[in-house]
């Protein structure tokens, strides 16, 4: 798929497209393992990492690194060095038979082709994800996958990161955990970090309320253990599905399923009796201990340490994975992990605020705001008070949010300098600021009131004034400048 083609496809994909500032890609291509490569036809049939990889190649955007690193900081390091450009593998982890990717969904580019690489010709509309039913639950099942040709019983096999100096230790970060809700009969996908804390156990960390955390507690409540897969390794469109906050019994692999188009096939685990990607490069089996915790803490999508907690305990069963088996790492608070938690969010916030506001162009979470604390949302404005209620509405649809901005067509949400000169030129605070007090906020704001999830918000109309004339506001512009080449006269 061309470049061009990919930008307008886009636009398509998610109305509030955010892709103008897309990364430079690197000219020089590098080769990947044979183990990564696979015949064309395979990766249409596949849908796994490695097709994904495939096409990382092709396009350019895949550096492998065959000197040995350590998996103890010198490999987070490196990763860090490419934030915003290639996707890194390396082929020689010190202790460690696995081969270790990075930033595969490092730009917004690579995110959106994550899915577009499966579905080159659909009509793929991230704010749509919301309303995925049964419907697009997997058709195809089997009892057998690649992932079942290699086991182990010792974490310690496993190229476990440490990332940060100050972190309580080595980070499963990628990792999706499937659980089945016993209630219902439904089952969840969502992803968790995990601390290895010794070759059988890890501490696993569940956010309050949400999914995995009611299956958590349900158990625990008939103390009971909790039975779960742990799958590191998959197609993108897995882990966007597992980041995207649905509702309660939604089960996010019709979501994926969708994402890919229709082509997910599952394979049943006979520990958990779930079915999971049958294509995963990872699967470690076992269950949530009802009734031992540990402590734990890491760096968050703020690159701030978050504060230590005491989280359950998860022991393992079983390790399986593929021949030539690669592991996915993700750096925390670098872009790959703002985007995958954040991009989801912002077709979601998109799609409450269009509900409310019909004339909603676009959303943008800013790396300001660490694409989750800060949103900037662009109308074509109608009437005085459309830009409060977008407000409103953009805080209902992500309560983590701190701040929202609401900005006119002729300013691009993208661009942080034109941010400022609306907020600067078209707001008087005592009218514009909208300031919420003693509300639910992100548990990762060091600056909020942590324990209790309270926060102030600010709302900020950065929009034109119709009691103001139109014109004192209009943004001068020279006749042929955007057609000029500078190269003709210099």
């Amino acid at each position: 798929m061309a470049k061009k083609e990919s930008n307008k496809d886009h636009k398509r994909i998610l109305k509030n497209n955010n892709t103008r500032n897309s990364d430079s890609k690197s000219k020089q291509k590098k080769n990947v393992d044979n183990s990564t490569r696979k015949e064309d036809s395979e990766i249409k049939h596949d849908y796994d990492l490695r097709s994904f990889l495939a096409t990382l190649e092709k396009r350019g955007e895949l550096i492998t690194i065959h000197k040995k690193v350590k998996k103890k900081f010198e490999l987070a390091a490196i990763t860090s060095k490419f934030d915003k450009k290639e996707a890194v593998i390396f082929t020689n982890v010190d202790e460690s038979k696995f081969k270790v990717v990075s930033n595969i969904l490092g730009t917004r580019e690579r995110f959106f082709y994550g899915i577009e690489s499966s579905t080159p010709n659909s009509k793929i509309d991230l704010s749509n994800l919301g309303n995925i039913g049964s419907e697009y639950y997997p058709k195809e099942f089997s009892n057998e996958a690649p992932f079942y040709n290699n086991s182990t019983g010792n974490l310690y096999d496993l190229p476990i990161v440490s990332h940060f100096e100050k972190d309580a230790g080595p980070f499963i970060t990628s990792s999706t955990v499937y659980v089945k809700d016993q209630e219902n009969g439904n089952q969840n996908s969502s992803v968790h970090r995990m601390l290895l804390l010794n070759n059988s156990q890890m501490v696993i960390r569940m956010v309050e309320g949400r999914h995995l955390h009611k299956c958590f507690v349900y158990a625990k409540e008939h103390k009971e253990d909790l039975k779960i897969n742990v799958v590191v390794g998959v197609h993108p469109a897995l882990n966007i599905a597992a980041a995207y906050q649905a509702s309660y019994g939604i089960d996010e692999i019709a979501i994926a399923n969708y994402l890919l188009n229709g082509n997910l096939k599952l394979a049943n685990n006979n520990y958990s009796n779930l079915m999971i990607p049958k294509h995963s490069e990872i699967v470690i089996e076992g269950k949530i201990l009802h009734d031992e915790v540990s402590e734990e803490w890491m760096v968050e999508m703020l690159r701030t340490y978050d504060f230590k907690r005491k989280q359950p305990v998860f022991e393992i069963n079983k390790i399986w994975y593929r021949d030539n088996p690669i592991y996915y790492d993700i750096l925390p608070g670098y872009t790959e992990h703002r985007l995958l938690m954040g991009l989801p969010i912002e077709a979601k916030i998109f799609s409450y605020v269009k509900n409310t506001v019909p004339s909603t162009r676009m959303v943008h979470l800013s790396d300001g705001g660490s694409n989750w604390l800060t949103a900037v949302v662009q109308i074509k404005k109608r009437l005085e008070g459309e830009p409060k209620n977008a407000i409103i509405t953009a805080f209902a649809a992500h309560p983590s949010l701190k701040t929202a901005i609401i900005v006119d067509e002729d300013i691009n949400p993208l661009n942080p300098v034109e941010v400022d000169y609306a907020v600067s030129t078209r707001t008087q605070a005592d009218k514009d600021f909208l300031i919420i007090t003693n509300a639910k906020g992100s548990s990762l704001d060091p600056s909020s009131d942590q324990t209790n999830l309270l926060t102030t918000k600010l709302g900020i109309d950065a929009t034109i004034s119709f009691l103001k004339d139109k014109e004192r506001f209009e943004i001068a512009k020279i006749p042929g400048a955007d057609n000029i080449d500078i190269k003709k006269y210099v």
